[in-house]
């Protein structure tokens, strides 16, 4: 019951942010939506992290399975790929950069935050 209990806090978390995605006009996916709900839930202490541990650390385990069939549809799309393949690459590496960069920096910072608090 427990499980079940923390998978239906975060159906909820993401089902406002399909409704917000529906609702807002900018062009933010409702994923985001759901990611900054759960972040203010959890900030707030709206939600504590023991309450939907579980659950999230499987589905995180499995997120890397989500990403074979995108992947299969890429070669399954070579023929509409590859006129544009040189600029799918290089905007592939200039976004895998900028995600790298960006969340180093945030967790650096994160880290260098919590070591003066414990000071």
């Amino acid at each position: 019951m427990k499980y079940v209990r923390q998978f239906e806090i975060i159906l909820a978390i993401s089902f406002v942010g399909e409704i917000l995605h529906a609702v807002v006009p900018l062009p933010v996916p409702a994923s985001i939506y759901g990611i900054l709900l759960m972040l203010l839930c959890l900030h707030s202490g709206l939600f504590r992290t023991d309450q939907i541990r579980e659950v999230s650390t499987f589905l995180i385990e499995t997120m890397p399975m989500m990403f074979i069939a995108p992947a299969v549809g890429l070669v399954d799309s070579w023929d509409v790929l590859r006129p544009i393949f040189p600029a799918f690459l290089a905007a592939l590496v200039v976004s895998t950069a900028a995600v790298f960069g960006v969340s180093g920096s945030v967790t650096q910072w994160l880290v260098r935050r919590d070591r003066k608090e414990e000071k």
